[in-house]
């Protein structure tokens, strides 16, 4: 059974493990059994139940149901999670990218400066637009799109740099807001690749 760490959070209290709706529990035991150790995020998000489903529902369909490899999806969270300061997301996220590109120095390369990181043309172009649509929502255009397009994403593509960026914006924001601590399991996560 999982246990969810007081110090997931600092403005809020974290539930008991126990008085979490039976569902919530389910899920908290699956990522635990998968990761090895119960991520923070899910501590955080039981705080209140139906924003958790919601919240992971939504995260599900974007990750089960996306024209982006893994990868991609992970650097696209990090360069939006960089530019946003967000602790958490770097910390936890980073791991992912490094676990997908087998690569242990990308995400410090991405969450620095994702401009200067050692990523092909087409993932800085997708990038360039997720940040974009991170810090200057409004000047985002059909022309930012044609770019993703000319690069080779497809239109389905198209739409998930969107929606990565959008929820993960959110995610952001609320893990900040909340002072949601990454698990110390995250940092290390992926640095030694064989």
């Amino acid at each position: 059974m999982a246990e969810l760490d007081d110090d997931a959070m600092e403005r809020f209290p974290v539930p008991e493990f126990d008085a979490l709706p039976a569902d919530l529990q389910d899920r908290i035991d699956e990522e635990t059994e998968r990761a090895g150790f119960t991520p923070n995020v899910f501590a955080g998000f039981a705080y209140k139940p139906s924003h958790f489903r919601a919240f992971f529902d939504y995260y599900d369909a974007i990750v089960d149901d996306a024209a982006l490899t893994r990868e991609e999806i992970e650097m696209i969270i990090v360069a939006v999670s960089g530019v946003n300061h967000c602790y958490y997301c770097n910390v936890a996220h980073g791991a992912l990218v490094r676990i997908y590109a087998e690569d242990p120095l990308l995400a410090d390369q991405l969450v620095a400066n994702y401009r200067t990181a050692d990523i092909s043309d087409r993932h800085r172009t997708m990038l360039d637009i997720a940040v974009a649509l991170t810090e200057r929502p409004a000047s985002v255009t059909r022309e930012d799109l044609d770019r993703l397009d000319e690069v080779g994403f497809s239109e389905e593509a198209i739409w998930d740099v969107g929606a990565v960026t959008a929820l993960f914006n959110l995610s952001n924001r609320m893990a900040m807001f909340a002072d949601m601590r990454p698990n110390a399991e995250f940092h290390t996560l992926g640095r030694d690749q064989e």
